[in-house]
């Protein structure tokens, strides 16, 4: 393939994306700025993303006495929908892992 930009031989890249197994193949120009993703391979990683789930670092705040909590960011609250005051459940199944279910 030849960069549209200045016509020196584009080099077949393999690159990492943060969060997902697969690889895309990008074609890089040595000589320019010049890069474009190859189709196939892009759409694969970005099935890959969408099948993964949500995953965002947190803080854990002192509430008051002896509880603690987390705030919801904003971007999970719009995406789930949730309102103050509704109900969720929370269950342990092990000691490096919580799950909340939303009520009914």
């Amino acid at each position: 393939m030849k960069c549209p930009k200045c016509k020196s031989n584009l080099k077949k890249i393999k690159v990492n994306v943060a969060g997902a197994t697969s690889k895309v193949i990008s074609y890089q120009c040595p000589k320019c700025d010049y890069f474009e993703f190859e189709s196939k391979t892009s759409q694969k990683v970005i099935t890959e993303l969408r099948e993964s789930p949500l995953k965002i670092k947190q803080k854990i705040v002192k509430l008051s006495g002896d509880r603690l909590g987390i705030y919801f960011n904003n971007n999970v609250v719009r995406s789930l929908g949730l309102k103050k005051g509704e109900d969720i459940y929370v269950s342990v199944p092990d000691k490096k892992h919580l799950v909340l279910e939303l009520g009914d």
